[in-house]
C-alpha cells in the first residue's frame, strides 16, 4: 500500500527529476523508477505515441530489451485501449480482459494485476503509464489518482523534450483538405454557415509541480473570487431570453461555482504539490471519472456545467482568455466545442453566431436548452472535430438534417443556398397560410395545436396561429432547476404560459421525471433501469411521492384561476392510476376552496396513452376523462418492444406499419363513440405523410412542433380526405408491412403538398 500522502512524495520526487539537467529518456527512467518505488510495485512502465503506435520508452520491472521494441497500435491490447478511450483500466487479472495481447518480449507473463491511466495532452492522448503486479489484486482508488497526477507531470515533460508525436495530427490535417460531410445528432433546428471557430476553453497546462504551495493557493482564492464575480453579472443577461427556464439553468450553474466541496478538494491537489491549474485539472479528471460510471443521464449532462466552470477557472488563475468569446468574434462564425455550459454560450454575440457544433451534447442538456432561445441551429455528436476541422474552415451547419458540411465545394454550397432558399419560400407560403382554417378540400376540419415545454415556446402561439397548446411538458422546469422548483415559480410559469395563449386552450402535462430524466434532488427515487423509458417514472413516480404531485397540483389550480384548467396526466397504464392522480388534484382543489382561494372556472382531466395496456381498458376509462391524447413516440417503441435510442432500430419500424395504424384507428373509434376527443401527441403528427394517415383513420386532432404547423396545415388544405380514407381502409386489411409507398404514390396523384 502507498503511504499516507504518496501524491505529495512523489510529486517532490518527480519535481527533482524535472529540474536534472539530465536527457529526456534518462528522466522518464527515473519516473518509472520513482512510480514503482512510491507505488511498492513490481512494474512501471511509460509508452509514448510515436509514428501512430505506441512505444515501449521506459519501464522499471520488465525486460529492458523490449524498450524502444514492443509496439501497440491504438486500440491494441490494454495499453492500447487505454491511449483509445482516454479511461484508466484497473484489473486484478489483466489476461481475463477481452483486450489482453500478451507481448512475449516484455517477460510480463509472471504479473497478473494491471492498472493503466492515459498521458493527455491537448485533449488527445499522447501515451500510457502502467503499473503491474505479481499477486491477483486491484489498484486502491488513491494509487490510480497517484498515476493520473503522474500522467499530468509526464504530458509535461515529453512536450518539453519534443517527444509528442504529431505525426497523426499532420496526416489528418492533410487529408482534410478537401470537403467533408460529418454526421451528428439533431439538437436545435435551423441552417447556418459561417467560419470555424473552435471556442477552445481548456488552456494547456505548461507546469504542474508547484515551488510554493501558498502562493499556488492564493491564486486560486483570487480565482474564484473573480469567476463567481463573471457568473453573478452573467444572471443579468438572461433578461433578453426571457427569464424563466434559462434563468434556472443558470441558477444551477451558479450553485456549483459556490459549493465549497469542489474548492476544498481543489485545495487539497494544490496541498499535494500541484500548482494551480494542474490542481482544478486534477479534480475535474476525477470528477469526470466518477461521473463516467454514473447510469443518471441528468447528472452526466450536469458534468458540462463543471467543466465549463473548471476550464473558466484555469482560464482566470493563468490569465489566458482561451475563449473565442472573449477575443471577439470576426463575422459569421460557427463555433466548435467539445461542448458547453450555458454561460460560456452567453458571452458570444449572437449577431454573428450563425450555428454550434459540439462533440458531445444531447436534447435535454442546459446549451441546448439556451441555444433553442437564442434561435441558433446545433448539431451534437460530432466526431473528429480537430482532426478534420481547422480554424478558419467555411462551414455550412444543418440542425434539421443534424449535419455538418466542412471547406464545401461549389456544388455543396449551391445545394446549401437551394436549400435556405426552399426554406425561406416555404415559410414564406406557410406563414401566408396563418390565418386560414385547417379544413381539407373535403371540408374536414382538424384541430392543430401546438407542443411546448418552455416560457418562451408560447410565443409561437401567435406566430403559428395554432388552435392552442396541446401538450406542455411541465418536466422542464424540474430538469435545468438545482432543487426541487418552489410552488410560487411553478405557478409563475404556468400563469405565464396561459396569460400568452389567451383564449387558446393549454394541456398541462403533469411532470414527467424519473428513469431516463432523473433529477439530483430525488436520489432516494433513482433506480438504475435497465430501460428506463418502462421504469419508476412519470406517473408511477409522482404517485409514489405524492408531495411533489400535490405542490404541482396546487400551481396548476392557482395558476389556472379563473379559467379552463386542462391537466393530463402521462403514461396511465392502467384506469386506478388516473383515478389515484385525479383525486390527488382534487383533493388540492378542495384544500383552496376551503381556504378561500381563487379557482379555475372548470378542470378538464385526461389521459395520456403511451401504455398499450391501457388501449385494453378504454371502456373503464373513457367514462372518467374529457380528453385522451396518444403519445406515439413511447407508444411505438412499447408496441414494438424497440428502444427508439437503438440506432440499429431506428429505422426498422414504421409508423406506416399497418400493426401502428389498426392500434390507433381502433382507439380513436372507442375515443368517438364515447364522445370524447382524441389528440395525437408526437413526431408522428408533425410529419406531412404521417399526419395524413392519422387523418385517414379518423383522428383530427394534432399536437406538433411549431415548425411542423405550417408544413402540415399546408398538406391539410391542399387533400381531399375522402379517396384518402377509402384507400387506408383496403391497405389495413391486407396487412403488407408497410403503407409508406401506397400512399406516397397516391398523395402525388391527389396534388397533396407534403412539405
Amino acid at each position: 500500500m502507498p503511504p499516507v500522502s504518496p501524491a505529495r512524495e512523489i510529486l517532490r520526487r518527480l519535481h527533482d527529476v524535472m529540474a536534472s539537467s539530465t536527457s529526456a529518456q534518462a528522466k522518464l527512467n527515473a519516473v518509472v523508477a520513482v512510480v514503482a518505488e512510491q507505488l511498492d510495485s513490481e512494474v512501471a512502465s511509460i509508452y509514448l505515441l510515436r509514428d501512430g503506435v505506441l512505444e515501449l520508452f521506459a519501464t522499471r520491472g520488465l525486460s529492458q530489451a523490449a524498450v524502444h521494441v514492443t509496439r501497440l497500435a491504438m486500440g491494441e491490447g490494454l495499453t492500447g485501449v487505454i491511449a483509445e478511450t482516454r479511461e484508466p483500466l484497473n484489473l486484478a487479472e489483466a489476461r481475463a480482459h477481452p483486450d489482453f495481447a500478451y507481448k512475449p518480449e516484455t517477460g510480463e507473463e509472471i504479473f497478473h494485476s494491471f492498472a493503466g491511466v492515459p498521458i493527455v495532452r491537448r485533449e488527445a492522448s499522447v501515451g500510457v503509464l502502467c503499473v503491474q503486479h505479481a499477486d491477483p489484486r486491484e489498484y486502491a482508488e488513491i494509487e490510480i489518482e497517484v498515476l493520473q497526477t503522474v500522467a499530468m507531470v509526464l504530458a509535461e515533460l515529453i512536450a518539453g523534450a519534443g517527444l509528442i508525436d504529431d505525426v497523426a495530427a499532420a496526416k489528418a490535417r492533410s487529408a482534410a483538405s478537401g470537403p467533408a460531410r460529418l454526421p451528428g445528432l439533431k439538437l436545435v433546428d435551423g441552417l447556418g454557415r459561417g467560419t470555424a471557430v473552435f471556442h477552445q476553453p481548456r488552456v494547456v497546462i505548461e507546469h504542474t509541480v508547484a515551488d510554493d504551495v501558498e502562493v499556488e493557493r492564493a491564486r486560486v482564492y483570487g480565482a474564484f473570487v473573480k469567476m463567481r464575480e463573471q457568473i453573478d453579472g452573467m444572471m443579468g443577461q438572461v433578461e433578453f431570453l426571457g427569464g424563466g427556464d434559462t434563468s434556472d439553468v443558470l441558477e444551477t450553474y451558479k450553485m456549483f461555482a459556490y459549493d465549497e466541496g469542489w474548492s476544498r478538494r481543489i485545495n487539497e491537489a494544490i496541498d499535494s504539490g500541484l500548482t494551480a491549474e494542474a490542481a482544478i485539472d486534477r479534480v475535474q479528471q476525477r470528477t469526470r471519472a466518477r461521473m463516467r460510471s454514473i447510469a443518471d443521464p441528468y447528472l452526466r449532462e450536469r458534468l458540462t456545467d463543471l467543466d465549463d466552470l473548471s476550464n473558466r477557472l484555469i482560464r482566470i488563475v493563468s490569465g489566458q482568455l482561451g475563449s473565442a468569446a472573449q477575443s471577439g468574434l470576426r463575422g459569421d462564425t460557427i463555433l466548435l466545442a467539445r461542448n458547453l455550459g450555458p454561460a460560456e454560450l452567453l458571452e458570444y454575440d449572437r449577431r454573428v453566431l450563425k450555428g454550434v457544433v459540439l462533440e458531445e451534447g444531447s436534447l435535454t442538456a442546459h446549451v441546448t436548452i439556451v441555444a433553442r432561445a437564442m434561435g441558433i441551429p446545433v448539431v451534437g455528436r460530432v466526431r473528429d472535430l480537430r482532426t478534420t476541422i481547422t480554424d478558419g474552415d467555411e462551414l455550412l451547419v444543418d440542425g434539421s438534417a443534424g449535419t455538418v458540411l466542412v471547406r464545401p465545394s461549389a456544388e455543396m454550397l449551391k445545394s446549401f443556398a437551394t436549400t435556405s432558399a426552399l426554406k425561406a419560400k416555404r415559410q414564406a407560403e406557410y406563414a401566408r397560410l396563418r390565418d386560414l382554417p385547417a379544413v381539407t378540400k373535403d371540408g374536414t376540419r382538424v384541430a392543430l395545436m401546438m407542443n411546448a415545454g418552455l416560457r418562451d415556446d408560447a410565443a409561437a402561439l401567435d406566430a403559428t396561429n395554432a388552435d392552442g397548446i396541446g401538450l406542455f411538458r411541465t418536466e422542464f422546469q424540474f430538469l435545468v432547476s438545482a432543487t426541487l422548483p418552489r410552488r410560487e415559480r411553478q405557478t409563475a410559469l404556468y400563469k405565464a404560459v396561459l396569460d400568452a395563449a389567451g383564449d387558446r386552450p393549454v394541456v398541462f402535462r403533469t411532470v414527467d421525471i424519473g428513469g431516463d430524466k432523473a433529477v439530483p434532488y430525488m436520489r432516494d427515487d433513482a433506480h438504475e433501469d435497465e430501460n428506463p423509458a418502462m421504469g419508476w417514472r412519470a406517473l408511477r413516480l409522482a404517485l409514489g411521492r405524492s408531495g411533489l404531485m400535490k405542490v404541482q397540483a396546487r400551481a396548476l389550480l392557482e395558476a389556472g384561476a379563473g379559467r379552463t384548467l386542462n391537466i393530463m396526466f402521462p403514461m396511465v397504464s392502467e384506469p386506478w392510476e388516473f383515478d389515484a392522480a385525479k383525486a390527488l388534484v382534487e383533493a388540492q382543489r378542495e384544500w383552496l376552496t376551503k381556504s378561500g382561494r381563487p379557482l379555475p372556472a372548470k378542470v378538464r382531466y385526461g389521459a395520456m396513452l403511451e401504455v398499450p395496456a391501457l388501449a385494453e381498458c378504454l371502456d373503464v376509462l373513457l367514462p372518467k376523462v374529457d380528453f385522451v391524447s396518444i403519445g406515439t413516440n413511447d407508444l411505438t417503441q412499447f408496441l414494438f418492444a424497440a428502444d427508439r435510442a437503438n440506432p440499429k432500430l431506428a429505422d426498422r419500424y414504421d409508423w406506416l406499419s399497418p400493426a401502428i395504424l389498426r392500434f390507433l384507428r381502433r382507439v380513436a373509434a372507442a375515443c368517438a363513440a364515447a364522445n370524447v376527443p382524441v389528440t395525437v401527441c408526437g413526431e408522428m403528427g408533425g410529419r406531412p405523410l404521417e399526419a395524413l394517415a392519422l387523418m385517414a383513420i379518423g383522428i383530427e386532432r394534432l399536437s406538433i412542433t411549431p415548425a411542423a404547423i405550417g408544413p402540415v396545415k399546408a398538406m391539410i388544405r391542399s387533400v381531399d380526405l375522402a379517396p384518402v380514407r377509402a384507400a387506408m381502409a383496403g391497405w389495413l386489411e391486407v396487412g403488407a408491412p408497410t403503407i409508406r409507398a401506397d400512399l406516397t404514390a397516391l398523395a402525388d396523384n391527389l396534388g397533396v403538398a407534403r412539405g
